[in-house]
């Protein structure tokens, strides 16, 4: 009996180890809570057929003039110029075989998204574009000077008035504004450990298992949404006061079904 009572006593303590690592911190009092009103058009709201390309102003304009939130990505230029852009490669979206970090502003003009007019847009001109009439989401990219993207990101940001949040898939990022700027609505990205391309395995696994909350301490996560249905720390997660985000989800997908199962998802080709 006495050993029972150690053992139960044992993993009592270790499930609220648990918990303690996978908490989330508090929203900021003053966060808005339009972010977790909307749907997010992924990249904007651009077109399958690729006649309004992704990340493009044209794909953030139309998400506007249809009420919804946008979620974009950011990368840094090699001249220090944050440039809203998914890939690190140039190859797929704008048809040439060069890095974008080892671009600079004036290399980038001369590109455009998948053979269309839309240029490479700026995070500045997205701000000003939006002007806070919808919230945003901003996935910072792990690039070779992510540590420099969060502080120029960070400097753009501090002069917006407009409703947004932080995302990244890298914890660091995560951590940095944590750190940095803990009034910053902050979330980490993930998925199952096998869609981590490039990543070591053991990175892989505490990502999916989001034990990385206990150094960066996210007030939201954003989860693959076909990864997430039975993943049990999703769920105490949310129930210690954490934000759940699905992506992306595409009009082949129940989109019914994942907005009962998230707090907000981010979707693609369709229109909630």
């Amino acid at each position: 009996m006495m050993l029972f009572i150690i053992i139960a006593i044992i993993l009592l303590l270790l499930f609220l180890f648990y918990l303690f690592i996978i908490a989330p911190d508090k929203l900021p009092t003053d966060s808005d809570v339009r972010l977790w009103q909307n749907s997010y058009a992924h990249r904007g709201l651009h077109q399958k057929d690729k006649s309004v390309p992704e990340n493009s102003m044209t794909a953030f304009a139309k998400a506007i003039e249809a009420g919804y939130g946008m979620e974009l990505d950011i990368n840094l230029t090699a001249d220090g110029k944050v440039a809203v852009f998914h890939d690190a490669s140039l190859l797929r979206v704008c048809g040439v075989d060069k890095l974008l970090a080892d671009c600079t502003e004036e290399e980038l003009s001369d590109y455009r998204l998948e053979n269309t007019s839309e240029g490479i847009p700026w995070l500045e001109d997205v701000l000003k574009l939006v002007d806070g009439r919808v919230p945003i989401i901003i996935e910072l990219k792990n690039t070779k000077n992510w540590q420099r993207l969060c502080v120029k990101a960070a400097e753009l940001l501090s002069d917006y008035s407009g409703s947004y949040c932080i995302e990244s898939f890298h914890p660091g990022i995560v951590r940095w504004f944590y750190k940095n700027r803990p009034q910053v609505v902050r979330g980490q990205l993930s998925a199952d450990h096998q869609s981590f391309e490039g990543v070591p395995l053991w990175q892989g696994v505490l990502i999916a298992s989001i034990i990385t909350n206990v150094a960066s301490r996210p007030h939201f996560i954003a989860y693959n949404h076909e990864d997430a249905r039975h993943r049990i720390g999703l769920r105490f997660f949310s129930l210690l006061g954490g934000k759940l985000a699905g992506w992306t989800v595409r009009d082949t997908d129940n989109s019914e079904d994942c907005m009962n199962r998230f707090d907000v998802i981010i979707f693609e080709y369709f229109e909630p």
